[in-house]
């Protein structure tokens, strides 16, 4: 193993037993770190859907944003960009955030639930690679959205500005915030433990650029595993921390398994849908956190996207249960698979065409 690859796998494994640790101290069970589930609750807590078992301000979404950003200072990573047909970005930030929470959970918690033993998740993961592996299709027809160019700094300020006014709300807990009472909303560890985690893990994503998308999509695209070497050390980490940590919850099937449903179909749909666009957008929802908390105008925009997306599926009664997958989210997934692919298409030949 290459002294760079040991490098990200170490920052893969410090993730993995950050996000073991925040279950043990009291984050629901298999969903130590879940970006598109944390940006849901920040949703439900603005007040932007009224899911009352999924509302909360999460900390780790902060610290995540505010280690991004301090270590984009210090080593001079901070840029202002943007203008990467942002408009298409939004609306695929929509349609991600819908096929994570129809599968339940965006890819880093898909690795949580593999490491715990939830056999859904692996079904998940195959519907991922899959949507990884058409969206190679396109790129190598020549798929892109374009380049990014040089912007005012004060772009790449708005989700860091946005995390120090989440965080205010936080503590100060102001009227017109919701928070749940009973649900996985109202699970999570204390706030100092999740502001630290956060900080931790977005310091260790801004340095490695960790990302399941990238990760698959550079194992197909290009056969570079420098990528995947930081997801198994989150997986290895997320594995040891369920035999060991959380005191043998490590629970190997398709039944009984936290905030998870075992609609076989739907799982693999939901994560291709994710995964598909993980590679259109150049980044799955940890790593568009990450670049928007690092001057990049575009991932800000799909932050938005996803935030809304997340207001869609709840509202609309879109997002799964634990029951299962729901008759609108169902319908929903494959008019976004659709729209997905015709705006892929759609991209590719107009780049070939502007050469």
């Amino acid at each position: 193993m290459r002294k760079e690859n040991i490098k990200i796998f170490i920052g893969g494994f410090i993730i993995g037993i950050v996000g073991i640790l925040l279950m043990y101290l009291g984050n629901p069970a298999n969903m130590g770190i879940c970006i598109a589930c944390f940006w849901r609750d920040i949703a439900g807590a603005l007040g932007l859907h009224r899911a009352e078992v999924v509302q909360y301000i999460r900390p780790e979404i902060i610290g995540i944003i505010g280690g991004a950003f301090i270590s984009s200072i210090i080593f001079k990573d901070f840029k202002g960009r943007g203008g990467s047909n942002p408009a298409i970005r939004f609306v695929l930030g929509v349609f991600m955030s819908i096929g994570a929470l129809v599968f339940l959970g965006c890819p880093l918690r898909m690795i949580f639930r593999i490491a715990a033993g939830d056999l859904n998740a692996v079904v998940g993961l195959l519907g991922f690679v899959f949507g990884v592996l058409i969206g190679i299709f396109f790129l190598k027809r020549g798929y892109s959205l374009g380049k990014s160019v040089k912007e005012s700094k004060l772009v790449g300020t708005i989700i860091p500005a946005l995390g120090v006014i989440l965080l205010i709300f936080l503590l100060i807990k102001p009227a017109f915030i919701f928070f749940s009472k009973e649900g996985p909303g109202s699970m999570h560890a204390k706030i100092i433990y999740s502001l630290i985690g956060g900080l931790i893990v977005g310091v260790i994503l801004q340095r490695t650029r960790i990302c399941t998308g990238g990760a698959f999509r550079d194992v197909f695209l290009i056969k570079d595993m420098h990528f995947l070497w930081g997801i198994i050390g989150i997986f290895v980490a997320a594995l040891l921390g369920s035999l060991i940590l959380t005191k043998g919850h490590l629970n190997i099937g398709f039944e009984n398994q936290p905030v998870a449903h075992n609609n076989t179909l739907w799982n693999f749909l939901g994560m291709t849908l994710v995964g598909l666009i993980a590679v259109l957008l150049g980044g799955c929802p940890i790593r568009q956190t990450v670049l928007s908390s690092e001057g990049d105008g575009d991932a800000t925009v799909t932050i938005f996207g996803i935030i809304l997306g997340s207001a869609i599926a709840h509202n609309f009664g879109l997002a799964s249960s634990a029951e299962g997958a729901t008759a609108n989210g169902k319908i929903a997934v494959l008019i976004c698979l659709v729209l997905t692919v015709i705006i892929a298409f759609t991209m590719t030949n107009f780049s070939n065409k502007e050469g």
